[in-house]
């Protein structure tokens, strides 16, 4: 077995405290602006625009993350509501960041008539590659209390401060019970996502192809991975505890693939390619007239 001994706190000074979860989804963020700015200037597209959409992606990502973390712990936040703003704390929830940075980030776009389709095509892969970053702070925080394991990679947080541990006391009655890295396996399928997604560039016909792959492929994994999770149980199907999660990343699949259907197709590289030859024999037959 794995023991994770971290202190979830990166420094608590008084009033200020800052937890390895915020420092290093702080990070992610950071990752994903500067590759999407990367990115958009090598088309041809002002890094402005880029710096822009983020903003207004962050500050709906940070709210909705939040939202989403603090409607699944309400209890603790009705008795401790002045920590509903202390996101740097730590705990929020990516789905909740990920659904309200699409919908402040793509508005704000809109009407600022950006190209919205091709900006998100930059934070598919980036959005993903933070998340990546962003989990390496829920290793050490001890967050998002997982299933009990057998498997030699489970782990067991020892430090007494840490959520995983004193969750496991709550939960299991034995804070040194090993559980699934659920976020590790998170990591893994995003790191797989992420290569699809370099590997789909430029294969599709229409801007934000890739955005919409993104979403329906982070929906499949994140529900399965879900069942390894111990987080808010709605209602449960013999041995299976379906929780939010499962029922947001159900409704992502849903419209996803449905998106998918109707404007995800490959770009008919044949055509293409008849188009450049037609263009090569045209140019050809009119040198060939000029020097008869």
């Amino acid at each position: 077995m794995i023991t994770i001994p971290f202190n979830p706190m990166m420094f608590d000074i008084g009033p200020f405290a800052m937890s390895w979860h915020g420092f290093w989804s702080f990070i992610g963020i950071l990752v994903a602006v500067f590759l999407v700015a990367r990115w958009a200037r090598r088309d041809g597209i002002s890094t402005d625009i880029a710096y822009d959409v983020a903003l207004w992606g962050i500050l709906g990502g940070i709210i909705g993350a939040r939202l989403m973390h603090v409607f699944d712990n309400t209890d603790y936040y009705f008795e401790n509501p002045t920590k509903i703003f202390a996101v740097w704390q730590g705990g929020i929830g990516f789905l909740g960041a990920m659904i309200g940075g699409i919908f402040a980030g793509g508005i704000f776009a809109k009407i600022a008539k950006y190209p919205v389709g091709k900006i998100a095509d930059y934070a598919a892969p980036a959005m993903a590659i933070a998340h990546i970053i962003g989990r390496v702070g829920d290793i050490w925080n001890g967050e998002h209390l997982s299933t009990p394991t057998d498997l030699p990679w489970g782990w067991i947080f020892t430090h007494p401060n840490s959520p995983g541990r004193i969750g496991a006391e709550r939960l299991f009655g034995n804070p040194d019970i090993a559980v699934h890295p659920a976020v590790v396996y998170e990591m893994i399928w995003n790191s797989f996502i992420v290569l699809f997604l370099f590997k789909s560039k430029n294969k599709f016909k229409m801007d934000g192809s890739l955005w919409i792959i993104y979403m329906f492929m982070y929906s499949i994994g994140r529900f399965i991975i879900q069942f390894t999770r111990m987080d808010d149980v709605k209602f449960s199907i013999g041995s299976l505890h379906v929780q939010e999660a499962h029922i947001v990343t159900f409704v992502m699949f849903v419209i996803t693939l449905i998106l998918m259907i109707l404007f995800v197709h490959p770009r008919d590289n044949n055509k293409n390619l008849n188009q450049e030859t037609k263009k090569v024999s045209g140019r050809k037959r009119k040198s060939q007239t000029r020097v008869s």
